[in-house]
């Protein structure tokens, strides 16, 4: 990318407050009791085939642990022929010996590489690290009180030859980690303008400007669950077919027993990520930013933006709508992926779902040659030689 890439200074980013699960440096002296442990793919034979073979279409559970604990640290690295192995793939997380799996993600999405491309993500929860972002890393705390399975699923037609991971977790003796466990679901949606007559009309560019909607309707859903828990996080990845300005969407968040309009009502896309008057450059800092900006003309393309409520998750008791407008009252057609990281109680109704593997490509980019193909048509209609703005 011709973008500069902002990098905070490990120093900073050392003394953030790590809140979830977490301790700060001032707290690092204190006596730990807890047991060390690690799950890894190192080469049980003593050579330096340090990996494993997750063949296609087929699942590979790489952890299975008993008791109580928390996982703090999940890296991982693959190398496959598949170009898209990174949404063919999916990381598969159970707690507790539960009927459902509480995290159910493309191994791409979940680390913060959308669309199967690679770039440095540098964030508090989630790292993707050099060579260009093929190192994924997650610093969730990820407590469990009776036992905890990572499953890998390859979905794809070609094996992963070399899957590393490495999985580093505290046992615990006593289970001393409360009722709230890690999940994260992944969601998409293409969606379409909910105007009057379903033109894309964003900035009023075709016309007046209608009215935002009065409900949360027709608005793209991040996350949608009941229960107890609290929000901690969100990856989302959108992919523009028009060089309009996308992020003209608000938040609109339900918490409990919200009516109409909810606490948590936003301003605008970038607004609820912190930053300011449609950005197209990259920025990382630990809580949020812009890993990935559209190359194109405008704001067409691939934007990924990321998000972490580090400072305050938010907090549900009986059940969490998070919702976003695809452009102001939902006027515009947009790719949408979101990740959503939260934490809650196992419920025998939580049931993910996911995609197959085919409902998870790549929307056909847009590039110069369809935009001259669109300029060619126009001039064509008006049956005139035409500069392309009348």
């Amino acid at each position: 990318m011709k973008n500069g890439i902002i990098f905070l200074s490990l120093y900073s980013i050392f003394f953030f407050n790590f809140s979830i699960f977490g301790e700060g440096p001032s707290e690092i002296w204190k006596e730990k009791k807890y047991k060390s442990e690690r799950l890894s793919s190192f080469d049980k034979t003593g050579g330096n085939d340090d990996f494993i073979l997750i063949p296609k279409q087929s699942s590979v559970t790489i952890a299975n642990i008993n008791g109580a604990g928390i996982i703090k640290h999940i890296w991982i690295t693959l190398a496959s022929k598949d170009p898209m192995i990174k949404r063919n793939a999916v990381l598969k997380i159970t707690w507790d010996n539960a009927s459902q799996p509480a995290v159910l993600v493309p191994l791409g999405d979940f680390f913060g590489q959308g669309w199967g491309e690679e770039y440095i993500l540098n964030s508090q929860y989630i790292v993707a690290a050099p060579k260009k972002g093929k190192a994924w890393n997650s610093y969730f705390p990820m407590p469990f009180s009776k036992g905890a399975k990572i499953e890998i699923q390859n979905d794809s037609d070609l094996d992963i030859a070399n899957f590393y991971f490495y999985i580093d977790y505290e046992k615990h003796l006593v289970s001393d980690v409360g009722e709230l466990r890690f999940h994260s679901y992944w969601n998409r949606s293409l969606t379409s303008p909910s105007t009057s007559d379903q033109r894309e009309n964003e900035w009023a560019v075709l016309k007046k400007t209608e009215p935002g909607p009065k409900s949360a309707e027709q608005n793209y859903t991040v996350l949608n669950v009941k229960g107890k828990g609290h929000f901690a996080g969100l990856q989302l990845y959108i992919d523009s077919p028009t060089p309009m300005w996308y992020g003209e969407g608000d938040d609109m968040i339900f918490i409990d027993s919200d009516s109409w309009p909810p606490r948590l009502h936003g301003t605008g896309t970038e607004d609820i990520f912190n930053t300011a008057w449609c950005p197209k450059e990259i920025f990382m800092h630990p809580y949020f930013g812009y890993p990935r900006v559209s190359e194109g003309t405008g704001w067409l393309g691939r934007t990924h933006l990321y998000r972490y409520w580090v400072e305050s998750p938010l907090a549900f008791e009986k059940s969490f709508l998070f919702t976003l407008e695809h452009g102001h009252a939902n006027n515009l057609t947009l790719d949408i992926v979101s990740v959503a990281y939260f934490y809650k109680t196992l419920s025998p109704d939580d049931n993910p779902q996911l995609p197959k593997k085919e409902d998870r490509q790549n929307k056909p980019e847009i590039t110069f040659k369809e935009l001259h193909k669109w300029r060619d048509s126009y001039r064509r209609e008006n049956k005139s030689h035409v500069w392309g703005n009348e």
